[in-house]
């Protein structure tokens, strides 16, 4: 008797990537890259509160990595992808399981934080872009001018323009909501929900993205109030 045929409503194995546990894995690890670069980001930014020369030596470090710091860049631009991507195909997974909605819908046991998940990280990449675009290419610094190679000077011009400061806040707010939701979830991930636990862990990561964020944000503000010039 010959090799059994394939039947034709066979289904196919699921792959790593198809399957929700797959989905978490990436997102976790996805998650954990751009929290430590969101830590080495911030530190290196605060230089501006050290002197011209300080963040000037950085940029110029930054510089000098040529191609290694592109490949970082594009990299991390695709880590923020596939972190967008699995959040939302899980958020979808989610609500396809239940077709029948709420006939009243109320954020149960539930943050502003986490039901904002979804569409801040897509606001944070756009954010991003313009970043890059503005400070390290020079394409985009309206109303301001742009010297190659003066971090210092193109900061602080940039954000002299009361509106760019004001985008650059909004999305750091953004993103202090999305880390203090996965930085919940990631503590939850190792152990750390018991119930004698949670409000500590909770407290901690609202703690450490109120922390980011006021790092991030006191840069332009400070700026805008004639503190560093």
């Amino acid at each position: 008797m010959g090799a059994a045929a394939v039947l034709p409503h066979q289904v196919p194995p699921v792959t790593f990537w198809q399957s929700t546990n797959g989905k978490k894995v990436v997102m976790a690890v996805t998650g954990a890259m751009m929290f430590v670069f969101v830590i080495g980001h911030m530190l290196g930014n605060l230089q501006m509160f050290e002197s011209p020369e300080h963040i000037n030596a950085y940029g110029h470090f930054l510089h000098n990595l040529g191609e290694l710091l592109w490949l970082e860049r594009g990299i991390m631009l695709l880590v923020i992808a596939l972190h967008i991507v699995a959040t939302v195909q899980l958020a979808l997974r989610s609500k396809a399981a239940r077709p029948i909605g709420y006939s009243r819908k109320e954020a149960i046991n539930s943050s502003y934080a986490s039901r904002t998940m979804y569409w801040s990280g897509p606001i944070v990449l756009a954010f991003i872009i313009f970043h890059l675009l503005q400070f390290t290419a020079g394409y985009l610094h309206p109303h301001a001018t742009f010297t190659q190679g003066d971090v210092y000077q193109n900061v602080v011009s940039g954000f002299q323009v009361w509106w760019v400061s004001a985008w650059y806040i909004f999305a750091i707010c953004l993103l202090g909501l999305h880390l203090s939701h996965g930085l919940w979830s990631m503590f939850q991930s190792v152990g750390l929900a018991h119930p004698r636990q949670s409000v500590l862990v909770k407290l901690a990561a609202r703690a450490i993205a109120a922390v980011i964020v006021l790092g991030y944000i006191s840069i332009p503000i400070s700026v805008l109030l004639g503190f560093v010039k």
